[in-house]
């Protein structure tokens, strides 16, 4: 086996509430080997190279140690990497831009874990056991909240008393390391510069939209968590306050999180599956409900962040959803035929990066989500100022 050159990589990793994706780079950004430890907690296995092994993770702590026992198997030993970067999911009103991981920036993740309690605790697990193992590892971190700081006061504000909004409860939006990544890669796709007025289509197991002015995120669908906006794999995505806090009533605090995170959405809808793959085979009537639900709450949504930018020029779809169901974005399109544009069926059927037509007003692509690489070039970019 060949080993990678010492003191050349950055592996990145990307904790999620029930997985690790991981991934290593070469300082020119291409990619040596990536993977994912997944269902933590559950019927977990670890992926590496496209090879699939069934190991049980009780943890995250326990998930890590295998990946990082894997990733030296295949020559990446930890004397291999100049640094580590992370995905962050919150990082609250101060961690807006990439960072280099010091006592004080761990801390004020740490202040934001209430805003985020099934991420940031994960994320924070991560950077504390590297900087066990090695301490002298250079760490980075990337925050999926500071793509959207751009957002002006009157999208970040509700319209609650201010002594609230102080205490952090307001919008700040999340999936910005997919939208900063497509933003960066679309024009590379397109052969074009990045549309003004450009609609952004997240739709994976969690699901969001981004109205895109000029390069910048001025609104979004998540809200103060990830929970708030569209109908979601498990997450209930928008619903009436009044509503929560009867769950809560009948059912206690911690029983409605559960409900609302992870018994919601598709799952909740459909009956027991949450994988838009599973529901698209099964012709039944709840799983047709749960599909709808889904694209017409997206819909929903776009009209209001159409209007948010008055007009549309493009429209991006990115995510294992967006990337992969056509019929999901064949519905979609179809429904946004009133804004000017006109999908070509075809291009949908073969998986072409371009989906509009010819006659079509409004561009429309679809763009492979590459939040690792996105990570990786933020911490090589500290890399080189530093």
């Amino acid at each position: 086996m060949t080993r990678p050159s010492k003191i050349t990589k950055i592996l990145v990793l990307n904790a999620g509430s029930s997985s690790i994706k991981f991934a290593v780079f070469s300082e020119d950004l291409s990619e040596d080997i990536a993977g994912i430890a997944e269902n933590i907690g559950g019927a977990s296995r670890l992926t590496v190279a496209e090879k699939v092994t069934q190991i049980p993770f009780i943890d995250h702590r326990s998930a890590l140690s295998a990946v990082l026992t894997a990733l030296s198997d295949h020559g990446y030993d930890l004397d291999a990497y100049r640094a580590v970067a992370h995905r962050v999911v919150h990082g609250g009103r101060k961690l807006t831009a990439p960072l280099r991981i010091t006592k004080d920036v761990r801390a004020e993740i740490s202040s934001c874990t209430p805003l985020a309690p099934l991420h940031n605790p994960h994320n924070l697990a991560a950077i504390d056991a590297f900087s066990q193992m090695a301490p002298k590892l250079v760490q980075y971190a990337s925050f999926d909240t500071s793509f959207h700081a751009t957002n002006p006061e009157v999208a970040t504000r509700y319209a609650i008393p201010r002594m609230m909004e102080t205490k952090g409860i307001r919008r700040y939006g999340f999936h910005g390391l997919s939208y900063a990544s497509l933003v960066k890669h679309l024009p590379t796709i397109s052969g074009e510069k990045l549309p003004s007025r450009l609609l952004a289509f997240h739709l994976g197991n969690g699901a969001s939209l981004c109205a895109i002015l000029n390069g910048q995120s001025i609104a979004t669908t998540m809200g103060y968590s990830p929970l708030d906006g569209l109908t979601m794999g498990t997450r209930s995505g928008g619903i009436d306050a009044n509503a929560v806090l009867r769950l809560v009533e009948e059912n206690g605090l911690e029983r409605t999180k559960a409900i609302l995170n992870h018994e919601s959405g598709l799952l909740g809808l459909s009956g027991g599956k949450s994988d838009m793959r599973n529901l698209m085979l099964d012709p039944s009537a709840d799983s047709a409900f749960a599909i709808e639900h889904f694209c017409y709450w997206s819909l929903r949504h776009a009209g209001s962040l159409i209007a948010t930018m008055e007009g549309l020029d493009a429209i991006a779809f990115t995510g294992g959803i967006g990337e992969n169901a056509l019929g999901v974005r064949a519905r979609i399109l179809r429904a946004l035929e009133w804004t000017g544009v006109r999908m070509n069926p075809d291009a949908n059927h073969s998986g072409k990066a371009r989906l509009h037509a010819q006659t079509s007003k409004v561009a429309v692509w679809v763009i492979p989500a590459k939040e690792e690489e996105m990570i990786a070039a933020d911490a090589l970019t500290l890399m080189e100022a530093a």
